[in-house]
């Protein structure tokens, strides 16, 4: 299974990519792309993929019971090497945690209502005519 792969299931699961368009978009990569692995990851019984009850030309994702096993064992085991990482570089995995949920809630917050620096301040004298 490829990072790609396990990606594009954890989206579906857990991210609320319900179609291969939203599963494109969150991924950065194209709907055909997209298509291929959705075919995998069904043919492989991970996923599934349903035409859109709504109709046009979608499809619904949703994770199988094998699909969500696996993105559960493998988010454990992830979580797992990321603490012996941080533990080995002497980052308290509290501390880690608690700079990245402010890290991403600072970067869902919209840019206009984010608190910036104040500007720069310039003064000028006041142009003297020669007269």
């Amino acid at each position: 299974m490829s990072y790609a792969r396990f990606l594009a299931l954890y989206m579906v699961g857990s991210e609320g990519a319900d179609t291969q368009r939203a599963l494109a978009d969150r991924l950065g990569v194209s709907e055909p792309s997209v298509s291929r692995m959705v075919r995998v990851l069904a043919d492989d019984g991970l996923l599934e993929a349903m035409p859109d009850p709504l109709g046009g030309n979608r499809n619904r994702l949703r994770l199988t019971a094998a699909g969500e096993q696996l993105v559960t064992r493998w988010g454990v085991d992830l979580e797992e090497r990321l603490a012996r990482l941080l533990e080995s570089a002497s980052v308290p995995y509290r501390a880690y945690l608690t700079h990245t949920k402010r890290l991403l809630a600072a970067l869902e917050t919209p840019p206009a209502s984010r608190e910036r620096p104040p500007a720069a301040v310039t003064t000028r004298s006041p142009a003297r005519s020669h007269g």
